[in-house]
């Protein structure tokens, strides 16, 4: 079987575009100046959430807000992680995912899933009990009609009779890819479709998805030969010193978590059990990575080799965290922990 882990890694950019508290079109503006400078510094990918009716997301619809990060980069490749494809009809996502292909040129990756948060799709008329088999058709639709020609399908929510294909990708046969999961049933399906990884928690529960994966893409022929990508997410803060990048990450931290509640305790219902409720938990869940540049990439590198993964998903952006705190981060990962890693 084929190594599908290389001793290098990649380095990505994931962001929620959660409220930083301040105007939404500035915010959009620095995010922007953000992924030039992950362009300049050789990041590989912009990712980025789709949520709606929270300040979690103030990129409800992500390839629009894509299309523009597109415009302001020139190596850096983009994609949603995830599109949400219930919230969609699969032959508009299909259309939509060719023309944000060919206006970046080529960069494009697709994340597509159902929806963490089933009170986000209920806003908009989905049901928890139909959105499994509605996200089921809506993906088969999808991953057949990036084949090309006409398209037909009848399934119980969708039919399409002999529709004309005339939009195809820029990338041949389709773009990658993605899905982001924490479970093991679903990385057999990521294995058997030739999709990429992305993956947050803990690394010793990662670890778990990450095996099934390498084990059902071995007894699988249809994968591919490209060696697939295995995301692990860490939102990561680095300053000169431990003590101030504690106090930045504490504070942005805090604002992101209360974004992230805002549907929960708006709807009287619980968070996820695993979702850290201080910053303190977070370090210790190991979804916050925060020091100096030494410390973190000491870190990183024992987070990715005990998860098994070869890319890290780096959320450099969130809460309340000042644009030249993301921009000194990203200068940080790029000068002293890519060259050490490795990169693609």
């Amino acid at each position: 079987m084929k190594d599908v882990f290389p001793s290098k890694f990649a380095f990505g950019i994931f962001d929620h575009l959660d409220e930083d508290g301040r105007d939404t079109a500035r915010q959009y503006a620095d995010r922007l100046v953000l992924a030039e400078a992950y362009d300049r510094l050789g990041f590989y990918a912009y990712h980025v959430a789709e949520h709606h009716c929270t300040p979690h997301g103030r990129g409800p619809s992500p390839n629009l807000f894509l299309s523009s990060l597109a415009q302001r980069t020139r190596h850096l490749r983009l994609g949603p992680l995830v599109m949400l494809l219930n919230l969609y009809h699969p032959l508009r996502a299909f259309e939509e995912i060719c023309m944000l292909d060919h206006l970046s040129g080529g960069r494009l990756e697709v994340g597509i899933g159902r929806g963490s948060l089933p009170l986000e799709l209920g806003y908009f008329g989905i049901t928890a009990d139909a959105a499994p088999s509605r996200y089921q058709e809506a993906s088969e639709i999808l991953i057949n009609a990036m084949k090309g020609g006409t398209l037909s399908y009848h399934g119980h929510h969708f039919e399409l009779n002999s529709v004309p294909l005339t939009l195809n990708t820029h990338q041949r046969p389709k773009p990658p890819l993605w899905i982001a999961t924490n479970r093991p049933e679903s990385a057999a399906w990521a294995a058997a479709n030739g999709a990429n990884l992305a993956c947050v928690g803990p690394s010793s529960a990662i670890r778990i998805v990450t095996d099934a994966f390498r084990a059902h893409r071995g007894t699988n022929g249809d994968a591919g030969d490209q060696t697939p990508l295995v995301g692990l997410l860490r939102m990561i803060v680095i300053a000169r010193s431990n003590s101030d990048a504690y106090t930045l990450a504490a504070s942005a931290y805090t604002q992101w978590l209360k974004s992230f509640k805002f549907l929960y305790e708006l709807n009287a219902i619980p968070t996820p059990p695993n979702l850290p409720l201080t910053f303190d938990a977070a370090i210790e869940s190991e979804l916050c990575v925060v020091g100096t540049p030494d410390a973190v990439k000491q870190s990183l590198l024992n987070h990715l080799e005990e998860a098994g993964a070869n890319y890290l998903l780096c959320q450099l952006a969130f809460g309340n965290l000042p644009l030249d705190a993301s921009l000194c981060t990203a200068t940080a990962i790029q000068s002293e922990i890519m060259g050490g890693l490795g990169q693609r």
